[in-house]
């Protein structure tokens, strides 16, 4: 127990020899894997904030009130965690391309019939069924990347994790744009298709690990309980948890901000929200490159990160013209995504790549419970106070959560 509450070098790490690492920076198809997982990724997430950048002109025509415009997300939300701690030990057990099959699959059927939702409660049910379809992507995603890449393991996950934020960019500029022309039905039920589509591909190209190298041994119960014990883990899990309580919150709020408070029309408040999305972009790859570097501590990196976003939210809670809203929004994308990969590459470091789905999935499970609370908390929040800046103080919350739980994170994780 001892060994797991300061690093990540346990017995799994032993079926893992130096000329399997040599075997896997040496290929290329780690490449190909790395952009299947990732384009996987991005289709799931976009299908996640597809709500977010129409949410008030949609929910307005629904009938749903202010204070439960976040309710879809919070739906999700709970579907993913849920299906996160499943899919986690799930993906240890049938591999990273049978989980990322499964998950993609029904998430694109039930992404596409969302388009036919006519009130909330029939909105909840399906967001609720997409959340658990999507929730083994991620564990998925976080099983294959450790099987193909060790030394740049950092890069890879900032590669990744840029998924997300490029979502972002691309819903907020296709989503309400299509919407406006063909009507918010027809956006959902492109990216059900264009979903369901990645899966075929998923099933047909993705590769476990490469050719050669023995599958790992089978995890047992008692090895993955032992996660829960993990120190390292316990406060990663509450980072992540403060961290995407504000990431996802912005993301679910953002526009609706601007638009209800300073009147800010849709597609404009999508533009913001997208360069927002541009600054995360060039964040994650830059950060998680960083973090491979020698001498570079990552939970410093983390810790760093999390102060620079709380504030930026303070900032970007102040602002109350389009032109101000453009100057912040990039900025504060970079440091509400930046955290991610280096949080992630410690998860990957801490549990070593035998349990990495298993890791995976329990962690971002208790990530993703900031991401289920927060939309209706600033829901709450904002429908009682029509106040922006209470708004975003109260996402500011999280990442000072996040950052005084990374000062329990040992100072270096051994990568395995």
């Amino acid at each position: 127990m001892g060994k797991n509450l300061t690093s990540s070098s346990d017995a799994s790490g032993a079926d893992w020899t130096a000329s399997s690492v040599g075997v896997t920076a040496a290929s290329p198809y780690r490449w190909v894997a790395l952009f299947i997982v990732w384009a996987a990724f991005l289709l799931s997430y976009v299908d996640r904030v597809a709500w977010s950048t129409v949410a008030a002109p949609v929910g307005a025509s629904l009938g749903i009130k202010v204070s439960l415009l976040g309710a879809f997300v919070t739906a999700f939300y709970a579907g993913y965690v849920v299906a996160n701690i499943i899919g986690g030990m799930l993906t240890d057990f049938l591999g990273g391309r049978a989980m990322m099959t499964l998950a993609l699959l029904p998430l694109g059927v039930f992404t596409f019939f969302f388009g036919e939702t006519t009130s909330l409660t029939a909105g909840i049910l399906i967001q609720l069924a997409m959340g658990f379809a999507a929730g083994a992507d991620y564990s998925a995603g976080m099983k294959v990347i450790p099987a193909w890449f060790t030394r740049d393991r950092g890069r890879a996950m900032g590669i990744y994790t840029t998924a997300t934020s490029l979502a972002v960019v691309l819903a907020n500029a296709i989503v309400p744009t299509i919407s406006a022309q063909y009507g918010w039905a027809s956006a959902f039920r492109m990216l059900g298709i264009a979903t369901f589509a990645w899966g075929i591909v998923s099933l047909l190209f993705l590769k476990n690990r490469p050719v050669g190298e023995r599958a790992p041994a089978r995890n047992s119960a008692k090895e993955m309980l032992s996660l829960l014990r993990n120190r390292n883990l316990i406060f990663l899990s509450i980072a992540g948890c403060g961290g995407l309580w504000a990431t996802v919150g912005f993301g679910a709020w953002g526009n609706a901000l601007m638009t209800r408070q300073y009147g800010i029309s849709p597609v404009v408040a999508g533009s913001i929200i997208a360069s927002f999305g541009i600054g995360a972009v060039i964040a994650k790859p830059t950060l998680g490159w960083v973090s491979d570097l020698p001498g570079i501590s990552r939970r410093l990196m983390s810790i760093l990160v999390l102060v620079a976003f709380a504030i930026t939210l303070v900032v970007f809670g102040m602002c109350s013209t389009v032109t101000q809203f453009y100057i912040v929004a990039p900025v504060l994308g970079a440091f509400s995504y930046g955290y991610l990969p280096v949080l992630m590459a410690q998860v990957s470091d801490a549990s070593g790549k035998r349990l990495a789905g298993a890791s995976a999935g329990w962690t971002n499970a208790i990530w993703q419970m900031g991401s289920a609370v927060s939309p209706l908390a600033v829901g709450h929040v904002y429908g009682g106070t029509h106040s922006i800046v209470l708004a975003v103080l109260t996402l500011a919350i999280g990442p000072v959560v996040g950052l005084v739980a990374m000062l329990f994170v040992s100072k270096r994780i051994a990568q395995v």
